[in-house]
């Protein structure tokens, strides 16, 4: 044996290293997989668990099939390519009776109608309905390839158009729209330049089917600022009457802020006095 040359006994340590430290490589590798099929599997109980409870909170429904109809849509499918009818079954499994006379629409004003809404019994908004409750404020979409539900990662509202959150509300803001009947209302933004766009969801899903053999009137209520930036005199108001389904009257009023906290926390108003 030369000298330096290592010998056989150091070759056998050598060697175990290596073995060694090759399979605390391959554990490794095998907790973190496991690791993250856990925290998968718990972001989807976890979605779907708050899915399900908002769902119980509205009598007469399956929740489980409700949920098996909603995943679906997504589940397995790449979240870009997810369109709208793909949520047709979930709206199938979630009819609700129409509230005549009582529907709330709204654009860019979310806020300020549920504030509304919450402290009076006059309004019903698609949030209200199991339609719409169920995924309020929620982010979702699926994999290809995985049969599970992923909340972060997922694209946005304007990555692609076939997404599953905004195919998911364009589906059911037009199931909500269609059942639309009798007086109609509406809120719309006064605190911007254009209060009523043809790309939002109640220009462009909405309004468009709205039907005046349901309908009888809409409703606009303008909820303005101290100072107003729009109001019912807003040149795109001429638009959103252009598409307006004739034979559907139409009526607008400038409502403030205050006076709709006012109206709210007045529980002697009756509904609709507030304009």
């Amino acid at each position: 044996m030369e000298q330096g040359e290592p010998g056989p006994r150091k070759k056998s340590w050598r060697r175990r290293y290596i073995v060694l430290g090759v399979l605390g490589a391959l554990v490794l590798i095998v907790v973190i997989a496991v690791v993250v099929a856990l925290v998968l599997r718990n972001d989807t109980l976890q979605f779907k668990g708050i899915f399900i409870d908002r769902c119980k909170k509205f009598n007469g429904y399956d929740c489980k099939k409700v949920w098996e109809a909603f995943e679906q849509a997504y589940v397995g499918r790449d979240p870009c390519d997810v369109p709208m009818e793909a949520y047709d079954p979930f709206v199938a499994a979630t009819p609700f009776e129409p509230a005549c006379n009582r529907m709330m629409f709204w654009s860019k004003t979310k806020d300020v109608v549920h504030e509304f809404t919450a402290k009076s019994d006059c309004f019903v908004t698609l949030e209200d309905t199991v339609l719409g409750a169920v995924a309020d404020g929620l982010i979702w979409c699926g994999k290809e390839g995985s049969s599970e539900t992923f909340t972060t990662d997922c694209p946005g509202w304007r990555d692609c158009v076939n997404n599953p959150v905004r195919s998911f509300w364009n589906r059911v803001s037009a199931a909500f729209a269609d059942a639309a009947c009798g007086n109609v209302t509406a809120m719309l933004n006064g605190s911007i330049e254009t209060p009523f766009s043809s790309q939002s969801i109640f220009g462009s899903i909405e309004l468009l089917r709205f039907n005046s053999t349901r309908m009888e009137s809409l409703n606009i209520v303008m909820v303005t600022q101290k100072n107003p930036v729009a109001n019912c005199t807003n040149e795109s108001l001429n638009i959103l009457q252009r598409k307006l389904d004739k034979g559907i009257q139409y009526y607008c009023n400038d409502v403030s802020e205050a006076q709709l906290e006012e109206c709210s926390n007045n529980s002697q108003t009756t509904c609709g006095a507030c304009w």
